[in-house]
């Protein structure tokens, strides 16, 4: 990290209680890494994307449809946060051309199921690994804990009363409820 940035990390006070003073509020630093980050972190598969007429939305859809196969309309609706309508356009383009499939559920048939077809797959399996290299090249030149670090932030920057729900869906296998 670079000396100037570490010194005014270390250098914010903290006040009574623990907490960032006011006078270290509001932090616009860290605001504005974390914007230029994921510019940069999404940039990388806007790129991709464009080649195929897709945009952000279509690769978070094909993102949790090929990590979390099987999930229903309903659970990616939970997931994304995004109403019916805008997914049903998004939805419709990876379908139309092949990337997803769409199943009856089994115990209940009104579900809809959702699928990534084989060339879903490549493409989902793309872009992560594009967005992989990206984490690679950071991490590569920290600390080596610094991948524990950055899961830890993350997580404490999710709401709280989401943490658990995040974890198990982001660690599926874990055995318990903390991740590994």
């Amino acid at each position: 990290m670079d000396a100037s940035l570490q010194t005014k990390l270390d250098n914010r006070a903290e006040g009574p209680d623990g907490d960032m003073a006011a006078d270290a509020l509001p932090m616009f630093d860290l605001v504005e890494l974390l914007f230029f980050a994921y510019r940069d972190f999404v940039g990388d598969a806007d790129r991709m994307l464009e080649s195929y007429g897709f945009g952000r939305a279509h690769h978070r859809v094909l993102h949790f449809v090929n990590r979390h196969t099987g999930l229903t309309i309903a659970e990616l609706l939970d997931i994304l946060r995004i109403t019916k309508q805008s997914l049903a356009r998004v939805l419709k383009d990876l379908l139309d051309q092949g990337y997803v499939e769409q199943q009856p559920g089994i115990a209940d048939r009104r579900q809809r199921q959702l699928f990534p077809t084989a060339k879903g797959r490549r493409l989902a399996l793309d872009l992560a690994r594009l967005q992989s290299e990206r984490f690679l090249r950071a991490l590569a030149i920290l600390p080596r804990d610094a991948n524990r670090s950055a899961v830890d932030f993350l997580l404490a920057m999710i709401d709280a009363d989401e943490r658990d729900k995040v974890t198990r869906l982001v660690w599926p296998d874990s055995k318990s409820r903390e991740r590994p």
